[in-house]
């Protein structure tokens, strides 16, 4: 009995000693997978602060929390059982829909580059004053759900050959690691001049410091800004050149890959610095080509018919009653005595 009772336990601690063995490859995995998603998370967190510029400072954090976890239903719901199940049954259809999720990151990066050059951003501000809480995140989650899609794929193309259930359990790991890494800095970024203003009440060398904080948020929230609109087009632009060499269309990823490694070559030391930037840039650029090709046949369609459609609502708006019946212009009694009656009497 004593003998079965101690073999028994062995067999536990086997057991166990597997688990543990199996958790740190699972957790090394996701290491590895969350790391190789490093860049596309920079660009994450760059997008997100310029979703709440113009709210108020207590309704930062709580739309921060509502984005955050719009971006864990992104990955849980939608993205992670997609690419797990495409990648089991139709592994050839994950580049395609990946590559439209570019197009749709150049679209919305060359839409804000076209309503800068075309002075549109004065109106665009006024609109985001009166923007409602829900449309903010609702649009910070969109945009969230392609630099999301993009993440897990990196992540599944370094875990591709694990079994199913390892695959979900490290995808599972880097959706959380990664949406905490991300807005937790962006929480950071946009309470940093609430920070500032509590260190200036104070004296001496915290105070100056407190004050230049707050001082160098609203130029830093600017910057994040056109970092977070470059990141779109070069993310966007990135998923298209590399879903067009999947796609056996080599000739434009060979001709930037010629460039890179030329540029790598004649420059030594700085040549992977450099061989970087010339991938970015050309990402970049074909981000920003697409994105305003999209731009372009949205606004001779889509956003032409918008105006129409406002107009004619205002005109049925201003013309019938809610009963459908057509008001009739007020004759000039009734004009007088709605008239202001605070004239001084006379005599």
């Amino acid at each position: 009995m004593a003998g079965g009772l101690v073999a028994l336990l062995d067999d536990v601690a086997v057991l166990a000693r597997a688990a543990a063995a199996s958790i740190d490859d699972v957790g090394a995995a996701a290491a590895k997978a969350g790391a190789k998603a490093a860049g596309v998370v920079v660009d994450d967190a760059a997008v997100t602060p310029q979703y709440v510029r113009s709210l108020a400072a207590e309704r930062e954090l709580p739309i921060i929390k509502r984005i955050a976890l719009g971006s864990l239903r992104n990955k849980y719901f939608i993205i992670l059982p997609a690419v797990l199940l495409l990648s089991q049954f139709v592994p050839w259809l994950l580049t395609p829909i990946l590559m439209l999720g570019g197009a749709y990151l150049c679209y919305e990066g060359a839409e804000k580059v076209w309503a800068k050059i075309a002075h549109h951003d004065a109106d665009g501000a006024g609109e985001e004053k009166v923007q409602d809480e829900t449309t903010l995140v609702s649009g910070a989650v969109r945009t969230d759900l392609i630099l999301s899609a993009e993440i897990m794929v990196i992540s599944l193309n370094e875990v591709i050959d694990e079994p199913f259930w390892s695959r979900l359990a490290i995808l599972a790991i880097v959706a959380v690691v990664i949406t905490v890494l991300v807005y937790g800095v962006v929480a950071l970024i946009v309470k940093m001049d609430d920070a500032g203003l509590r260190l200036s009440q104070r004296s001496g060398a915290v105070a100056t410091f407190g004050r230049g904080l707050v001082r160098a948020m609203p130029v830093v929230l600017t910057v994040l800004t056109v970092v977070g609109t470059a990141a779109m087009l070069w993310v966007g632009g990135h998923i298209l050149l590399l879903g067009t060499n999947e796609l056996n269309l080599h000739f434009l990823y060979e001709a930037v890959h010629h460039v890179e490694v030329a540029a790598h070559d004649a420059t030594g030391v700085l040549g992977g610095l450099v061989g970087w930037l010339v991938n970015t840039v050309a990402s970049a650029i074909l981000g920003l080509i697409v994105g305003a090709l999209v731009v372009l046949v949205m606004t001779l369609t889509l956003h032409r018919r918008k105006p129409k459609a406002a107009a004619a609502a205002a005109t049925a708006a201003g013309s019938t009653r809610t009963d459908g019946t057509i008001p009739v212009p007020p004759s000039r009694a009734a004009r007088r005595l709605d008239a202001p009656t605070d004239r001084a009497p006379r005599g």
